[in-house]
């Protein structure tokens, strides 16, 4: 089991309004797609998944409620423990790529695409957010391929949701495979968008976690953990899910609507 490190922050750069990444040196490994237990200390403990790897790893964060809002306080030299990486990872299958984000969900899928880039596929990436401020990081998108913008208000790119992009995209363009992150409702539809086009498709999804290594149960999908079984899921593998889209748990292990 890995150990928990305690590591101080080198930088925290604000990446949107709602959104920090924070960068550190830690002696772990992972792919694109894995997630890090992060402890906030005298706080929480959360997953967080990996938006930079190399030397210098980091994750990038949205501040959505008390342990993040903590979290957001925080500035360089201040110091976290991080333990993992867990879970799975992305894989590449064929030659071409549509990657499809929304909001936050970037952070989860940033480094895959710059690593199937170098892989040498073609990678075309869909990425919306509510507001253009709130895009996250389409600058390394474009450096890994083509990008394709969405915004809830119109504010910047196509005026609607990423699915309905993606959609657009796909009409004129063939994929060898689609991978996805970011609201759960976002996932189910491009998860139904690529099983009607028989595209496989990978999603990265997100639960509640208190353990991160398939003991404490909190983070069940259906009969699988989040944790141990993904956090990447197939299509097919989602395809006869009844809580994928519709429910998950909260603190207390209540089933919840999503």
């Amino acid at each position: 089991m890995p150990r928990i490190q305690v590591v101080p922050l080198l930088e925290v750069v604000r990446e949107t309004p709602s959104t920090m990444t924070y960068r550190f040196r830690a002696d772990l490994g992972g792919k694109p797609g894995q997630f890090l237990m992060v402890w906030i200390p005298r706080f929480d403990e959360l997953p967080m998944a990996v938006s930079y790897f190399g030397a210098v790893k980091g994750i990038t964060v949205r501040d959505y409620g008390d342990a993040t809002h903590v979290l957001a306080a925080f500035n360089a030299s201040d110091r976290i423990g991080v333990r993992g990486p867990y879970g799975n990872a992305f894989t590449l299958q064929g030659e071409s790529v549509l990657a499809v984000a929304g909001g936050s969900g970037m952070a989860s899928m940033i480094a895959a695409i710059e690593a199937f880039a170098q892989q040498g596929a073609r990678v075309v990436t869909a990425v919306g957010a509510k507001t253009a401020e709130e895009l996250l990081f389409v600058n390394r998108a474009n450096g890994a391929g083509e990008v394709h913008i969405a915004t809830d208000d119109g504010s910047r790119g196509f005026h609607g949701f990423a699915p309905a992009l993606a959609e657009k995209l796909l009409d004129r363009e063939k994929v060898s495979q689609i991978i996805t992150c970011g609201p759960e409702k976002m996932m189910y539809a491009v998860v139904d968008l690529a099983r009607r086009r028989s595209i496989p498709v990978q999603a990265s999804l997100e639960r509640y976690m208190k353990c991160g290594i398939g003991i404490c149960d909190a983070c069940a999908l259906d009969d699988q953990l989040v944790c141990y079984d993904g956090p990447i899921f197939t299509g097919d593998q989602l395809a006869g899910s009844q809580d994928f889209g519709q429910f998950r748990r909260d603190k207390s292990g209540r089933r919840i609507p999503v």
